[in-house]
């Protein structure tokens, strides 16, 4: 099962289109850097601003330093690396896509380990792109994201859909969470759910939070559709 947050990744994979943003061609692209490196920042800085449509208004070097950044200085895109100090560029991520959706988030990070790019696509970040990168491929990066397309390393690509595409195992459910599960799949409340097998509101929910976790999903009605879909539940169980 796709996790719903990644699932448009999966699709922009596949058909490599993305709805682009409109742009405005009379002023450059604002970009903001974060890296706690230096001698880093200025290499990506000399690459980006050697293209005149791309312009750097702001640097920092942490990432509560960026998240400053964000409100005062109003980029187009953040630019960021994952590992940085007082926040990572994940939270940061978060952060932006909670309150300045418009800013487009490209991350540009040493680390292809799978758990940082499902965290980063999971968080909201609108491309990931190595640090072995091409100067010309980090320039072209940070322009699709601010045109509002989905980018990723070629590096990167493959372990996205192999990791997508592979479904993720399921720890058994026990005989009360299959009851939880079959009274959702019926369209009972929790506390319908509650008075029909005697428990208590607060253990229904427990048990739901153990089914969410154990199916890898993030609401009921993906719960239901992963149990059928597994077989744990047939469409009878669905009857009201």
């Amino acid at each position: 099962m796709i996790p719903s947050q990644i699932g448009p990744w999966l699709r922009f994979l596949v058909e490599n289109q993305m709805q682009e943003r409109p742009s405005d061609p009379t002023r450059p692209i604002r970009v903001l850097l974060a890296d706690d490196h230096v001698v880093v920042r200025k290499g990506i800085r000399d690459f980006l601003e050697a293209d005149p449509a791309l312009e750097v208004i702001a640097e920092a070097g942490d990432g509560v330093a960026a998240w400053r950044l964000i409100a005062q200085a109003a980029p187009d895109v953040a630019v960021l690396d994952i590992r940085m100090p007082e926040l990572s560029g994940i939270e940061l991520t978060k952060r932006i896509k909670a309150h300045y959706p418009q800013v487009r988030v490209l991350i540009l990070s040493a680390y292809d380990d799978e758990p940082y790019i499902l965290a980063l696509l999971r968080a909201g970040a609108d491309g990931y792109m190595l640090k072995t990168a091409q100067g010309d491929d980090l320039v072209r990066a940070v322009k699709q994201v601010n045109a509002g397309k989905s980018v990723l390393d070629p590096e990167i690509a493959a372990k996205v859909v192999a990791t997508l595409t592979q479904p993720q195992p399921v720890e058994p459910l026990s005989e009360r969470e299959l009851e939880i599960l079959r009274g959702v799949a019926k369209g009972r409340t929790n506390r319908e759910i509650a008075r029909d097998l005697a428990i208590s509101d607060r253990t229904v929910q427990g048990h739901l939070a153990n089914v969410f976790g154990k199916l890898h999903v993030a609401s009921r009605t993906e719960m239901v559709t992963v149990a059928l879909q597994r077989g744990l539940i047939t469409l009878d169980d669905t009857a009201q």
